[in-house]
């Protein structure tokens, strides 16, 4: 896999490593980009599955009104 290198804020790094509980600045900064795009995948998954059930409520047939 292709690296990258990103400079960042010492201040906002060691928030980071405290937070994640690592001592390592590059393995924290690395695990909170994965648990976002993680969070991302979820949030579309929930989204995908709510729009599904949306539309079999909607495919249903309707009781005659009256």
């Amino acid at each position: 896999m292709a690296k990258v290198t990103v400079s960042l804020d010492a201040q906002l790094v060691v928030e980071v490593m405290v937070l994640a509980g690592v001592g390592n600045p590059q393995d924290a900064v690395e695990l909170v980009v994965r648990d976002y795009i993680e969070r991302g995948h979820r949030t579309e998954a929930r989204a995908a599955a709510r729009d599904d059930a949306l539309r079999e409520v909607d495919a249903k047939p309707r009781d005659p009104e009256g």
